[in-house]
């Protein structure tokens, strides 16, 4: 079976992206022609005009956090790509929002399921659990990230390379996960994984919460937050809306479309197949989870459930599910996946939990 490859890196925020640009320097050039052209899918723009609209998005990325936008552009220097395609590589996923509303691009990418589980269902411990489902392209590029910038809490990141942050959790037990959301507002603004790696440097779940409300967004996510003391929620956020749902005595679990009413207005029409494919993941994910206590070997099997939530590379959007991470905040465990889940085995991964969370 594959293993996850793991890059440690530790320094400067200079320092660090030179390390992930320069240890997958072939493999983000690889990923970043993919990203360009799935990103003009149904626009009439050329190489050039796609990076002319990421280089539109740079001013917005460096006054959202300096310190990561140094990260990206020596990670970009390293790897030998521009400042515009880091952030096409990293934010494909909201890029494309922000195509769609400036130049009516076509694509979409959206097949994730994510649930996080209460500590009273999940033996005193709850979980922040999720696939992470791309276009199959992207499986190569899948590995983890363990970052240390400078006087930051350390995170482990599940993520892809070229990208700052995907999935995470950190030293203070804050774990975070996503879903995308195919939206019509998109804007000239920040990617998620700056937002995510923003989040990772949080001590409680107020401070997330505010990285993604603060944050002038580019696209539409789903962000899951999840502490070490058991306190849980989602926020469907996209640049002019948001809604927050705080977890309760049930799971948290959410897919590829909005739950709440009120962000019908900017959520984008989706191919009937897709839209079919996250209502059907959500109810799977919610039958498997009456299964009580929530432990890690059935969440293990939720994500290789094959009649929707475990995609194989389907012949018409080639999506499949490229890798699952499952959190546990309290202990500061991390198991993932590299690949289909029911086709590989999950590693074990373990941070020490060193800072008080409140």
């Amino acid at each position: 079976m594959p293993k996850l490859t793991r890059l440690i890196t530790e320094g400067t925020p200079s320092e660090v992206g030179t390390m992930h640009g320069a240890a997958f320097a072939s493999e983000i050039r690889e990923y970043v022609d993919d990203r360009v052209e799935l990103s003009a899918i149904g626009t009439d723009l050329d190489r050039d005009g796609i990076l002319g609209i990421a280089s539109r998005m740079l001013d917005a990325h460096e006054r959202y956090d300096a310190a990561l936008f140094v990260e990206m552009t020596a990670m970009a220097d390293a790897a030998g790509i521009s400042p515009e395609e880091a952030v096409i590589v990293g934010g494909f996923t909201d890029f494309i929002d922000t195509v769609r509303a400036l130049a009516g691009g076509t694509a979409f990418e959206d097949s994730c399921t994510a649930v996080i589980t209460t500590d009273a269902q999940s033996d005193g411990a709850g979980f922040l659990a999720q696939t992470w489902d791309m276009h199959a392209s992207a499986t190569p590029h899948v590995f983890m990230l363990d970052v240390a910038v400078n006087d930051d809490l350390r995170a482990l990141v599940f993520t892809t390379h070229g990208t700052l942050g995907q999935i995470g959790m950190n030293t203070a037990g804050i774990a975070v996960g996503i879903n995308n959301l195919t939206v019509t507002d998109g804007a000239l603004g920040v990617t998620w994984p700056f937002v995510v790696r923003n989040i990772l440097r949080q001590t409680t779940l107020d401070a997330a919460l505010e990285c993604i409300l603060d944050a002038p967004l580019a696209g539409g996510h789903n962000f899951m937050l999840f502490d070490r003391e058991g306190g849980g929620v989602l926020v469907e956020a996209t640049p002019t809306a948001n809604f927050i749902k705080r977890l309760g005595t049930a799971p948290l679990v959410h897919t590829n479309h909005c739950i709440a009413q009120q962000m019908a207005d900017v959520e984008a029409e989706r191919p009937e197949a897709l839209a079919r494919s996250s209502t059907d993941r959500i109810e799977h994910a919610n039958e498997l989870l009456e299964d009580r206590p929530h432990t890690i070997e059935k969440l293990m099997s939720l994500f290789a459930d094959e009649r929707s939530i475990c995609r194989h590379r389907d012949p018409v959007f080639d999506y499949e599910s490229s890798g699952a991470a499952i959190m546990r905040p309290a202990t500061g465990d991390f198991w993932a996946c590299w690949g289909i889940p029911s086709e590989n085995e999950y590693e074990r991964f373990s941070l020490p939990l060193t800072r008080t969370v409140r």
